[in-house]
């Protein structure tokens, strides 16, 4: 199955952009992004394989995180 995840962008550099993933970081491709959007630090990215897919609201990103971690036994 595969899966993909909102994280949250930290910076943009050209092409790439860098996230923080699980406490890290990790730069991913964001060029399918910037051809139709300006996606900038702070904003939410939906990531997959190593791709960002779409931005993300906030409000959206939070909540799918939130679900994440209750189906993983994370939450409170």
């Amino acid at each position: 199955m595969c899966l993909a995840v909102p994280t949250r962008v930290t910076e943009v550099r050209e092409q790439t952009a860098v996230c923080s993933v699980h406490g890290g970081e990790t730069e991913v491709e964001a060029s399918l992004l910037l051809m139709d959007e300006e996606v900038r630090a702070g904003d939410y990215v939906l990531l997959h394989a190593g791709f960002a897919l779409r931005r993300l609201e906030e409000g959206e990103a939070r909540e799918t995180l939130a679900l994440l971690q209750e189906m993983a036994g994370e939450g409170s």
